[in-house]
């Protein structure tokens, strides 16, 4: 299959399969002598890792990864960087019985029509265990953008809707996201969201989410006009994400209830500095970057491996029913957080990049 690279400048190429012997990236166009250690990429994949509460799949995956190239003695080389996490907990087994049905919202049937084969162990390469690759590689474009933008670049991620319940973004707190199970940025909600996902779990069902990743002290001037667009670039970056059905970018579909002075964010000289009454825009206008927050949501479809017994065919074209059995996550939701923030890091980064060649 083609199509495993992403990024223009900063791109990485992703390889493995869910239940292979290991998964990985290489990441090419990395800027030398940007420091990075082992640790600075573990500490953004224990926040995906698998079997952390009882909200996630239990699959017992330690995902520590391991850097076979392109950093010596604690710095990139400016060459290739390879990465390598090794798979330790897969049960096969719960896929010998439904290898031949496909399973009703996942790749599958599309898959298999499109290649002729496919690796029924997990979804092999359309499953979002694939997604620990990316998540390592926007720890490295974390570390590149600290090191050329400074310590005021943040990015952060939380679940700010968990299927039918929202939470209110003005108790949004940063320091409540790493508090608790769900990601989610307002305490007041959480005890709620327990309560109701646990009510989805033990139905035998799922539920979806609404994710939201804000880019703090991001310069003036990302992105181009036409079509490289900023927006489209994060757009894309977002949908790429397994389950991902919908984008955001500001107040993106919301927008279009709104009229001219309530969707336009006014602009204000205050000393030196500029300011905007509003952010509706997600920090970006014609495609590049205002200096606002970037702000991107995006929402995420019930896991679709359930326990209920759905209706399907075979791949002999036969109709059938299937219960998916196994470890899956009631809202897959949850764990995809760090994976849109490695995401947004890794589109910034490349556009930083491209910027800098083009204006210097």
């Amino acid at each position: 299959m083609s199509f495993n690279t992403f990024g223009k400048i900063f791109r990485f190429t992703t390889w493995g399969e869910s239940h292979g012997p290991a998964i990985g990236c290489v990441i090419d166009g990395c800027p030398p002598n940007i420091k990075v250690k082992e640790q600075d990429i573990q500490i953004e994949l224990d926040k995906r890792k698998p079997g952390q509460s009882k909200f996630t799949t239990q699959r017992k995956e330690d995902d520590k990864v391991q850097i076979l190239s392109g950093i010596f003695e604690g710095k990139t080389t400016g060459t290739p960087i390879s990465l390598i996490i090794y798979n330790k907990d897969m049960r096969s087994r719960d896929y010998e019985t439904i290898k031949n049905k496909f399973r009703p919202g996942h790749a599958d049937f599309t898959y298999f029509k499109k290649y002729g084969i496919r690796d029924y162990k997990g979804g092999g390469r359309s499953s979002a265990r694939e997604t620990a690759a990316r998540v390592a590689a926007g720890a490295i474009a974390k570390k590149v953008l600290e090191n050329k933008i400074g310590k005021k670049f943040k990015v952060i991620g939380a679940v700010t809707q968990l299927g039918i319940l929202g939470c209110d973004l003005k108790k949004w707190d940063d320091g409540t996201i790493r508090k608790n199970a769900f990601f989610c940025p307002d305490k007041s909600i959480v005890k709620l969201w327990e309560k109701y996902l646990l009510d989805i779990r033990k139905s035998g069902s799922s539920c979806g989410a609404i994710i939201e990743i804000r880019a703090r002290g991001v310069p003036v001037g990302l992105g181009a006009p036409i079509y490289s667009k900023l927006d489209m670039d994060i757009a894309s970056a977002m949908m790429s994400i397994n389950a991902v059905k919908g984008v955001n970018i500001g107040s993106g579909m919301s927008s279009a209830q709104y009229t001219g002075e309530q969707n336009s964010d006014e602009i204000f000289q205050k000393g030196k500095k500029l300011r905007f009454n509003s952010n509706n825009a997600g920090g970006i206008l014609g495609g590049i970057s205002s200096g606002q927050d970037i702000v991107v949501s995006f929402a995420v479809k019930p896991t679709s491996s359930i326990l209920k017994t759905r209706k399907t065919i075979d791949k002999f074209g036969k109709n059938t029913t299937i219960s998916v059995k196994g470890r899956h996550d009631p809202c897959v939701g949850i764990r995809a957080v760090p994976i849109g923030e490695a995401m947004l890091s890794c589109v910034i980064l490349d556009h930083y990049l491209m910027n800098k060649a083009q204006c210097g």
